[in-house]
């Protein structure tokens, strides 16, 4: 019994001793077998066990305080209940140092789990960061674009300003000059019913000359 207790207290020890300190891969190996042994039947196989050794405890501890109690009382300690009380100390503190290792070794892979996924949370935490940064100059990158072509916009809407200006002032000047060769076109037509009416004029004068000739000839 005592043997079959140095040797699991001195597995405890290596388990507790490669989950404090990282040595190459065993660290992992015992994650994951501690992450086997809580799944499944492994942990009512190990409170059922604990139980076990607590009872074990319990009865040594009593054995312990009966050979104190006869020795007490008889005044002295015959050498079979000193073999017997050094037995039993010895098997109390191996199984409460035991108890007490796996408690420690539930707490370290406990709390190392919980640092295994904040770890894995800050990468992810990190990488969505990085995304952001990415995306966030990105957005800047367009923004940029966007404000060189909304100056581009600007400046074309402000030649088309310009050039509308021009058309409007070269439309008012075609206008002015519609108006003034439409009165020249007036006074032209104008002129040319004063002439038409100074020739038929002319062709009446003509006809009653001719007519006073041919008289004057006769």
């Amino acid at each position: 019994m005592i043997q079959l207790l140095f040797l699991v207290l001195f597995a405890e020890g290596a388990v507790a001793l490669t989950l404090m300190w990282k040595i190459g891969p065993l660290r992992e190996l015992a994650m994951r077998g501690l992450d086997q042994l809580k799944t499944g039947k492994g942990p009512a196989t190990v409170k059922t066990l604990a139980c076990t050794m607590s009872v074990i405890l319990a009865s040594s501890v009593a054995s312990i305080l009966k050979i104190q109690n006869r020795g007490a009382k008889l005044g002295t300690v015959t050498p079979m209940d000193q073999v017997l009380w050094r037995t039993h100390l010895v098997e109390a503190s191996l199984i409460g140092y035991t108890l007490f290792l796996a408690l420690v070794i539930n707490r370290l892979h406990h709390y190392l789990r919980k640092l295994i996924n904040l770890r894995r949370t800050v990468n992810s935490s990190q990488e969505e960061v990085e995304n952001l940064k990415k995306e966030q100059q990105r957005f800047k990158e367009k923004e940029e674009t966007s404000l060189n072509e909304i100056k581009k916009l600007h400046e074309e809407v402000a030649s088309l300003k310009e050039r509308l200006q021009k058309l409007k002032l070269e439309s008012a000047e075609h206008e002015k000059r519609a108006e003034t060769a439409e009165v020249h076109v007036t006074a032209l037509q104008k002129q040319s019913e004063e002439l038409l009416l100074e020739y038929d004029r002319l062709l009446e004068d003509n006809q009653i000359l001719q007519t006073q000739a041919l008289a004057f000839r006769g």
